[in-house]
């Protein structure tokens, strides 16, 4: 039985993590209340409240209220974050009704993968999350609040206020989303204009005409990425009002949600967001992925995220959850809608309630709301100027997006560990036809994403052929994404080469429809095997059994030198002020953090 796995799974990893949650558990204790408002020095305490209006100052000095931080992702050049701008007036409004105050604390960076996207930016992408983790705690080292509202959507940063929110776990925690976009062009539409123009059958003005009518308003990109990944993760996790994430900007259900949170908050019923995050609310959240076909950067943010509260997972955890989890949900990549007709079909709520019928999910988590995820089974509905609840009809309203868990699109959840002399690494099987799922072929080697689109465009590729892109990991060079390979990739499939794609960098939310091995572990610069591959060497990516094997006899390969990139100063574009985060970084699949040594 399903249930019966799963607790298993939850046994052995509450079992791993004994010591480090005991022992982070003890830290919370030891922190809680040690520094008080009333107990800060009072020329402290007169720096910390000099920009207070005075009516508000009045009351705060005597400690008659609670009083929060606001962290926000908030800038006006992404979209995902440009909604943030009012949050914080709302905020403070609506908590002063009820006795309560709030400060603006800090801002955290925002980055955009979407536009850093195969170009030296990119190479910061990783690591911003330990920058946002590393800003939270410069906002909250004032000591002087109750309680944080987090307003961050995208990438890096929902895992970064995630790892900063769990180091003050003593403090209660909510997030609060801003919303997915209106939908555009259909992102199939979108995917054959970027594979046309690969192909140098159209021009770079109808490709731009494309993109902007995709990406074009405020919210979150459509597809379901990391970014929207981590908003159903968050609400998996219990840390989101109930089937808030996929609500649009600018409507007048997210402005009364917002209100919701600052009055949650102000009457005090969320507990310290380290007590109320258990290694049951994590295993939530790797259910959640698997079920909605999530974004493969979570075998690294999770991992990350867990060990800031203390609690051990790893890649043969996802790959024992996604055994036993159906996927339930087809949202581009892994399908052709986007996350608003996914919510339109019945969103979250659906797919909580689906889970919780199988004995999928752990029910008794402590929530934002209390205790219990079933809370999760019902949407918000604005009704007389009120936020009304109401459980979730129980149908799929389009089965080609959302289907029920006697009738899922696949009886896992599309994410297998691959194994073998190479190494060890991750693959997203969901978009990827079963006639691709095992691919035999020659390497062929490349050192950087621009090598292989260089080949690709003097036509040197038109052939069977396992690309091999190594010294992309967090060590080389931070780990970037790989997008630009996946069309160039794909018009070979389409031509009927047998490819794939084995790498130590990433790929993320976006992998589609060409089989690609990523994360790849150990990565070469840390002397991993993918270094000791050489061109024309026969590969084996075998999804469907979990293999990934260079077919190259026992004795030559343990005998074979790895091979060693000339080293080159990596500098431009802030990329020199990263070099301690890429020294310090640990694995992939120990959440490539680079504080990584102090969540052990």
């Amino acid at each position: 039985m399903p249930q019966n796995k799963l607790m298993q799974i939850t046994e052995s990893i509450i079992k791993k993590s004994k010591k480090t949650r005991e022992h982070y558990l003890q830290r919370l204790q030891t922190f809680k209340g040690k520094i008080q408002r009333k107990d800060l020095g009072c020329a402290n305490l007169a720096h910390a409240y000099a920009s207070i209006p005075s009516h508000i100052k009045d009351k705060i000095k005597k400690n008659e209220g609670l009083n929060f931080a606001i962290i926000s992702a908030y800038n006006d050049m992404l979209s995902a974050h440009q909604p943030y701008k009012n949050y914080p007036e709302i905020i403070k409004q609506e908590v002063f009704k009820h006795n309560a105050f709030a400060q603006f604390a800090g801002g955290v960076p925002a980055m955009c993968d979407g536009i850093t996207q195969g170009y030296e930016g990119m190479e910061l992408s990783l690591f911003s999350r330990d920058t946002v983790a590393m800003s939270v705690a410069i906002a909250l080292s004032h000591k002087v609040f109750d309680g944080v509202f987090y307003l961050g959507v995208c990438d890096k940063i929902v895992p970064g206020l995630l790892i900063g929110a769990l180091s003050f776990g003593y403090l209660p925690s909510i997030f609060v989303p801003s919303g997915p976009m209106s939908s555009g062009i259909g992102n199939d539409e979108k995917s054959k204009t970027r594979q046309l123009f690969t192909e140098g059958k159209i021009a770079r003005e109808q490709l731009l005409e494309s993109e902007m009518k995709s990406y074009h308003d405020t919210g979150t990109c459509t597809f379901y990425g990391t970014a929207n990944s981590n908003q159903m993760m968050v609400e998996f996790l219990g840390l989101h009002l109930p089937n808030s994430a996929f609500i649009n900007p600018h409507v007048p259900l997210r402005e009364a949600l917002i209100k919701q949170a600052a009055i949650l908050m102000s009457k005090a019923y969320i507990k310290p967001i380290g007590e109320l995050i258990s290694e049951k609310n994590i295993i939530n959240a790797m259910v959640g992925l698997m079920a909605t076909g999530g974004s493969t950067n979570h075998t690294m943010h999770l991992v990350a995220i867990a060990r800031a509260a203390g609690i051990i997972i790893d890649w043969e955890d996802f790959d024992a959850i996604s055994n036993i989890t159906p996927l339930l949900a087809r949202v581009y990549p892994n399908g052709k809608a986007d996350v608003n007709q996914f919510h339109a079909a019945g969103g979250l709520s659906f797919i909580v309630k689906e889970l919780l019928k199988e004995g999928l999910l752990h029910e008794d988590i402590d929530t934002v709301m209390g205790n219990g995820i079933d809370t999760y089974t019902k949407d918000p509905f604005m009704i007389n100027n009120e936020i009304i609840y109401k459980k979730n009809e129980g149908l799929s309203k389009n089965e080609d997006i959302l289907r029920s868990i006697n009738n899922p699109f696949s009886h896992n959840g599309g994410l297998r560990i691959l194994k073998g002399n190479i190494g060890r690494a991750v693959i997203k099987t969901s978009a990827i036809k079963e006639e691709y799922q095992v691919i035999q072929a020659p390497a062929l080697i490349f050192h950087s994403q621009q090598e292989f689109l260089k080949a690709f465009e003097n036509k040197e590729l038109e052939r069977d052929f396992i690309a091999v892109v190594r010294f992309q990991g967090p060590r080389a060079n931070g780990m970037p994404e790989l997008h630009k390979l996946t069309p160039a990739l794909g018009v070979l499939q389409d031509k009927g080469f047998k490819v794939a794609l084995i790498t130590d960098g990433r790929m993320s939310g976006a992998s589609g429809k060409v089989p690609a091995a990523i994360h790849v572990s150990p990565e070469a610069l840390l002397k991993g095997n993918i270094a000791k591959i050489k061109n024309g060497d026969i590969l084996l990516l075998d999804a469907k059994n979990g293999l990934l094997q260079a077919l190259v006899d026992k004795e030559t390969w343990e005998q074979r030198n790895l091979y060693t990139l000339c080293e080159e100063e990596i500098f431009g574009c802030g990329r020199e002020l990263f070099a301690g985060f890429r020294s310090l970084s640990s694995s992939a699949e120990t959440g490539a953090m680079s504080f990584g040594g102090y969540f052990k």
